[in-house]
């Protein structure tokens, strides 16, 4: 912990500095209007909060601290998570320090087995994740410092020290629910000398004699990493975190908008979507056969899977990362083929019906393939591997937060009889 905590050290004060500027001298400036739409529609697009850990320009895609998520795919989990709490890329030594630091820490308390093995047979592993995250608040340094008296100034170190903690355990947890709870024999320990990744594709169980499971759990956990602050998971934790409570109380917060249909079941109901219109055609269909689908979808009233996002404007640099990844390794696949083909027709087909205001794929449209390829059949489950790799942006986000120390949230609501008396 001690490379990370040093490298902050010498960023945060910095960073503070310039922030302190900025208000004094430019604080009064607006920079968003918001429209009764936006107010009834979600607040999308309403410029409200700061995340300086990613941004996502609808033009370009997913930046982590400045850099395209595209030229991280060779990059690993520590490496991103480094980068996101630093603004830099660790070298090879403080990468190294890194994993030493996780698996250092990655020991899961006895009781958290215990709680889970409690639950019902068929939780969903979502709601066992979240139930393991919030038993575990009670290891909360944060808490300890904050009770014994500490300086706001320093309220960013325990948080690091509870990020690191909880990060270092999620991969064991995770596994051991998939294992648990789809019934695939006891827990596997993790293996010294495994980076982060490696230990949860390990841990997992999956054959992989190859490696080329842990190669895609790595580029999986980069990929959906973080996806600056807006978004609900994040949003979610950033304002539970605001009014102090600790990183397991704001992660499970976090996670419990993850776990919801509009938010991380979408590349469960892409894939289902694929899966439905192989069993249609018994294979891959023909160019009209598919065009001829996705128009029936559409007439039909219903969406296509995977196509169109909130913010972006062109294709998910995240789907071309997956999709390239799958073209490589298992370009005959009949699912990965079909969602190379689905890529080449049905953004076509979004631009002649004219409704879509991104016709192109975003990270769903592509994810479910590469897990479906190497044998996690258990659909429920892949919210959890979002999950994880997301921890690492909640996370991130709330050192930065704790470190530039940014004020409980708390916007102002005005009722419908106000809006109506503002618009006359």
């Amino acid at each position: 912990m001690a490379k990370l905590q040093n490298a902050l050290e010498k960023k945060i004060p910095v960073w503070r500095d310039e922030i302190r500027t900025l208000i004094k001298e430019h604080g009064g400036k607006k920079i968003s209007d918001v429209s009764i739409a936006q107010a009834y529609g979600g607040m999308r697009g309403v410029k409200g909060m700061v995340c300086d850990t990613s941004e996502v320009p609808p033009d370009v895609g997913l930046l982590v601290r400045g850099i395209p998520v595209g030229d991280l795919t060779k990059k690993t989990p520590e490496d991103t998570f480094y980068l996101l709490c630093t603004g830099d890329l660790p070298n090879a030594r403080d990468r190294r320090a890194l994993t030493e630091e996780l698996n250092s820490r990655a020991k899961v308390p006895s009781y958290v087995w215990k709680v889970l093995e409690a639950m019902p047979k068929n939780s969903h592993p979502m709601c066992m994740l979240d139930t393991a995250v919030l038993c575990m608040q009670r290891e909360s340094k944060f808490v300890k410092a904050y009770n014994s008296g500490m300086s706001k100034m320093d309220y960013w170190k325990p948080t690091l020290e509870d990020s690191l903690d909880l990060l270092a355990k999620l991969p064991a947890i995770a596994a051991g629910i998939y294992r648990m709870r789809f019934n695939k024999g006891k827990r596997i320990s993790p293996k010294k000398g495994l980076t982060w990744s490696e230990n949860f594709a390990h841990m997992l169980g999956l054959n992989d004699k190859s490696g080329e499971f842990a190669d895609c759990m790595r580029l999986y956990l980069v990929l959906h990493c973080d996806h600056e602050g807006g978004n609900v998971s994040a949003h979610t934790c950033h304002l539970v975190g605001s009014a102090l409570s600790d990183a397991y109380y704001s992660v499970s917060a976090g996670l419990n908008g993850l776990a919801g249909p509009l938010h991380g079941l979408a590349n469960q109901e892409c894939l289902n979507w694929i899966l439905e219109l192989k069993k249609k055609f018994k294979g891959v269909p023909t160019d009209e056969q598919l065009t001829q689908y996705a128009w029936d979808t559409l007439n039909g009233g219903k969406v296509i899977p995977g196509y169109g996002h909130a913010v972006l404007r062109v294709s998910d640099p995240r789907f071309t990362a997956f999709r390239a990844f799958g073209m490589k390794h298992f370009p005959d696949d009949p699912v990965m083929a079909l969602v190379n083909k689905v890529f080449e027709i049905v953004p076509k087909v979004l631009t002649e019906q004219g409704k879509a205001k991104n016709p192109w794929p975003n990270v769903d449209a592509g994810s479910g393939a590469l897990l479906h390829h190497y044998g996690m059949r258990e659909y429920s489950y892949y919210t959890v591997l979002f999950s994880v790799s997301r921890a690492m942006g909640m996370l991130s986000q709330m050192v930065i937060d704790r470190a530039m120390g940014s004020p409980i949230e708390r916007p102002k609501s005005v009722t419908t009889k106000w809006l109506m008396s503002q618009v006359k």
